[in-house]
């Protein structure tokens, strides 16, 4: 595998001022807009593996969430936060003159992926649910959200490589983590303004009535856009039935399981991560 440097040699890294927001963003390619959303805690380098390939064939757009990597980090809103993510994503496709753009989301960012694909249906082409958090299928693994909690805490309120480590390790449990991943991570989790929005922003995600804000399945039947569940056999917050099951109450969906992955597929397994989404998104529906 190559390093960050040179998945990203042929990206630009650029920040857009739109509105209230200022986003830090990967982008290259040209073609249909494809926005890669990543997950909790996360940045835009969790997709710097999946930039060569994909961007020969569309218009790669990676943003760091606010409250993430070197995006702003704004106020939270009362009631349905999550919902910030969404006007982010919009407003920065406002901002660049995009009306209508393929979304993939992993994690957190399949989450964000939804609210905008059943609140927005005209901006959303395909989606693809990259391991998605953000709904509530009576099948997913909750037992492990104490872990992920622990790590996660536990990491920005102490931030050495050794707590960064075992945080990416909940992620990547059967490898994939490496020293440079590490080091970025790192070095944003170091961050005052990122550490204390991380932190405030784990404190509402696991809050009690973060769950008032999941998709369930009466949610899920009114999607128009087509929707790829990008599942792995290992992921630690809900496993393939999750996958399954929601691909029964969207109209049009497909199921992909990696093998030998956990929760960053396109990490750990980038090739076949990549021929999938192309596969899915160049393919009539």
């Amino acid at each position: 595998m190559n390093g960050i440097h040179l998945d990203l040699l042929n990206a630009q890294i650029r920040y857009v001022d739109h509105g209230t927001y200022r986003t830090r963003i990967v982008e290259a390619g040209k073609g249909p807009v494809l926005v890669m959303m990543h997950g909790g805690g996360g940045h835009a380098e969790a997709f710097s593996r999946n930039v060569e390939r994909l961007s020969q064939h569309f218009h790669v757009i990676i943003p760091d969430f606010i409250w993430h990597g070197l995006s702003s980090c704004p106020k939270f809103n009362e009631g349905n936060w999550c919902q910030q993510f969404t006007d982010q994503i919009l407003s920065l496709l406002d901002a660049m003159g995009i009306q209508k753009a393929h979304f993939e989301g992993e994690s957190l960012g399949g989450w964000i992926a939804m609210d905008i694909a059943l609140r927005f249906p005209e901006r959303a082409d395909k989606i693809i649910l990259n391991t998605a958090w953000g709904m509530d299928m009576g099948t997913e693994r909750n037992g492990e959200m104490a872990g992920l909690r622990e790590s996660s805490i536990n990491a920005l309120r102490n931030p050495n490589r050794e707590t960064i480590a075992k945080r990416m390790e909940w992620l990547m449990p059967l490898g994939g983590t490496t020293d440079e991943i590490i080091d970025v991570r790192l070095a944003l989790w170091s961050r005052p303004t990122t550490r204390d929005a991380l932190i405030e922003y784990y404190e509402h995600l696991f809050a009690p009535e973060c769950t008032n804000y999941l998709f369930r399945a009466p949610d899920m039947r009114k999607m128009k856009a087509p929707a790829l569940m990008l599942w792995t056999e290992k992921n630690p917050i809900s496993g393939p039935d999750t996958a399954y099951a929601m691909a029964d109450a969207f109209p049009t969906s497909e199921v992909h399981i990696v093998k030998d992955a956990a929760h960053w597929p396109q990490w750990e397994r980038p090739e076949e991560h990549d021929r999938v989404v192309i596969d899915f998104l160049t393919r009539k529906h």
